[in-house]
């Protein structure tokens, strides 16, 4: 099964240090599946709680379908994740102890079903967002470099 990447959250990667990542389904509607199919969706400022051990992703934007009239939901309504309760168990349990935060990563269809790929993840503090933005110059030179040589 081949999976075809639908959207990405850049910010979250320069936010945040992706410590892990785990899979999930998500509940959708019919007109939410449209609208995603043409590429509206936006998870640049969502993230995901843990409550009565089930997983929701808040924040995620899912633009309405034009031709959904009256079956389109609230863009930013709350969805539910499809996930093992193991899983959302562990998650919870480094949640509330070791201060980690649930961010979806991407947005992606594996087969025909949409599937978010959740980061388990511990936030940045400026001087790590600065070194990150070094370390990348640097790599970016040598290429540069490396490649200039080749010529």
């Amino acid at each position: 099964m081949a999976s075809a990447t639908i959207t990405l959250n850049r910010k979250a990667r320069h936010d945040y240090f992706v410590e892990e990542t785990y899979e999930a389904g998500i509940e959708l509607f019919g007109t939410e599946i449209k609208s995603i199919r043409q590429g509206g969706v936006n998870l640049k400022d969502s993230w995901c709680n843990i409550d009565n051990s089930e997983i929701f992703i808040m924040g995620m934007h899912i633009s309405p379908y034009e031709k959904g009239n009256i079956f389109n939901k609230d863009p930013l309504r709350v969805r539910k994740l499809l996930m093992h309760k193991k899983e959302i168990m562990k998650l919870f349990g480094l949640v509330k102890q070791d201060n980690y935060t649930l961010i979806p990563l991407s947005l992606y269809f594996k087969g025909s079903r949409v599937k978010v790929s959740v980061g388990l993840c511990k936030g940045k503090k400026l001087h790590d967002k600065r070194q990150d933005m070094a370390k990348r110059d640097a790599k970016r030179e040598v290429d540069r470099a490396m490649k200039e040589r080749q010529r």
